[in-house]
Parts: C-alpha cells; structure tokens; sequence
C-alpha cells in the first residue's frame, strides 16, 4: 500500500493593522518610498527603529500612549508588538510595518508649536522659581557639577559662540544610556533658545541657537548612540517631547511651571533632571542677551 507525503503547509503571518497618532516630523519619512528599518532598542512601552539612509539619523519611536510622547513618535492603542534588537522593519508608502503590526497614521501632531509672543520679563520671573523647584527636587542631573556644562550656561549668557560650541562639543554623546546627559542637556539648550527667544523677540539667542544647532548635529551619528542623534536633530528645528513644551509653556505663563516641570523631571532615570538643566540654561540666557537682568541659572 503506498503513500504520499502531503506538502507542509506554509506558516502564514496574518498582519495586524492599526493607526496611531504620527507627529509631523515624520510624515515625509512615512510618505516617501518604503525604506528597511531595523530594530534599536524594544520595551513594554516602545519600540525604536532606524531608517537605512545616507541621510541625517532616522529613528522613529512607536510608543504607546503611557510612554513619553517623543518629538519623533506614532502612539498608538494597544500592546507593542513581540520584537527584539535587530529584527527587520519596515517604513515608507504610509506605513510603519515591525512584527506582525503594520501602522497608518490617522492623525498628525506638531512637535514644534509656536509659543506665541512673551515679555521677557514674564520670562525673568520663571527663571528662580525654576532654579528652586529643580534644586528641591531628588531627581539629579546626571552631569551635575560638570565643568563643560558651566563653560555652555557662561558661553550662551555672553553670547560667546566660541565658548559656547567648545562646551557643546565636549558634552555631545558624554554619559551613559539611549540619550546620554550630554545630549539631553544640548536638546533642552536648543529647543529654549529657539522657543523662548523666538517668543521674546531675542534675535541674537534665536541666532546662537541655529549657530550651536549646526556643531551639534555635524556628524552627530559618530558621536553618540543614534536614538540620542535623532533627538538632537530633532531638538534643533524645535521639535520637543510633551513634557518639555509643558515646561516652555509654564516659563511663559501659560500653565503651571510647577507641575509641568514635576512631570519632566520624573522621566528617565536622569534625562528629565539634563532636560531641565539645559531649559535653565536657555532662559537664563535668553534674559541676559535680551537685557532682561541678571539671567543666573
């Protein structure tokens, strides 16, 4: 009696499709041609990818809405999907595709949004009652007492490019983790320089700001970890997490400095604690090269 060896079926991998909420800074990313992408980093919360390109890093963070609301983030509902370090993605023609989740963005938010205009002396009060919510507060900075920190807050209060980028240069990429303290601190710098001194018509801040935005981000894939690259890319359009508008917003008295900043210190082990001290950094510097007074950090 014979017989035959019926063919194995062939496992199929039934996608799921989802949609989240994609902010702005990545629609030409999601409209362009679909590019590979790869696995950076993979938690309960987020999932982290990086776009093969040539160009500037390219990192999306897939995240849910628990997760920090990262400049560069699609949240989405739901679990994130089972993937590890290295597995293959995929992005482009309107989808992020990782694992089996295939994802459309059903709506846009900015990252960047205008402050609208502030006196600077509404920005002068915000600057002790800062310093003293950061002081009494247990979440440190992780280069508390660095000296190439106090060279960057003494460069930017004199406006002093010089001192300013040979501070910059030395904390690009210095510390440990995803987004080093270094780069943390230089993200907080660049998006209150740009925001607050746009906002308070403080054209030589707005000015420093493009000048220590181009030192930071020359060559920035080489010198720190690519999820930190993308952040700094980020922070020098403007483009910030929810936490650090809530906090640009408290300075300029459109909502408590003091739960905002509550919120923004809480992130990370150090990085809310680096975000705060390069926001310090920033507004002090943006009263001082406005004439504001003393902007002492």
């Amino acid at each position: 009696m014979s017989t035959k060896t019926r063919p194995r079926a062939q496992r199929v991998h039934v996608r799921t499709h989802r949609t989240g909420a994609a902010s702005t800074a990545l629609r030409r990313m999601l409209e362009a041609p679909r590019r590979p992408a790869r696995v950076l980093a993979a938690f309960p919360a987020g999932v982290y990818l990086e776009v093969r390109t040539e160009l500037e890093p390219q990192v999306i963070a897939v995240v849910t809405g628990e997760a920090t609301r990262l400049p560069n983030a699609m949240v989405v509902t739901g679990p994130m999907p089972k993937v590890a370090v290295g597995d293959e993605a995929s992005v482009g023609d309107g989808s992020i595709d990782v694992g089996r989740l295939s994802l459309r963005a059903h709506r846009w938010w900015n990252p960047a949004p205008p402050l609208g205009a502030v006196d600077v002396a509404r920005l002068a009060r915000s600057l002790p009652a800062m310093a003293e919510l950061c002081e009494r507060s247990p979440r440190r900075p992780g280069l508390e007492g660095n000296g190439a920190a106090g060279l960057l807050a003494q460069g930017c209060a004199e406006g002093s490019l010089l001192k300013s980028v040979v501070a910059a240069e030395q904390l690009v990429g210095l510390g440990p983790g995803l987004t080093p303290s270094g780069d943390d601190v230089l993200a907080g710098l660049l998006v209150a320089l740009r925001h607050l001194g746009g906002a308070a018509g403080a054209g030589r801040a707005v000015w420093l700001a493009g000048w220590l935005a181009a030192a930071v981000t020359f060559d920035v894939r080489g010198r720190t970890t690519p999820i930190s690259a993308a952040l700094l890319h980020c922070a020098a359009r403007g483009e910030a997490s929810g936490e650090v508008l809530a906090v640009l917003r408290g300075m300029a008295g459109r909502q408590s400095l003091e739960a905002a900043l509550h919120r923004l210190l809480q992130l990370g082990h150090t990085s809310g604690a680096d975000l705060a001290w390069g926001l310090r950094i920033g507004l002090a510097a943006v009263i001082d090269l406005e004439g504001g007074g003393n902007g002492e950090y």
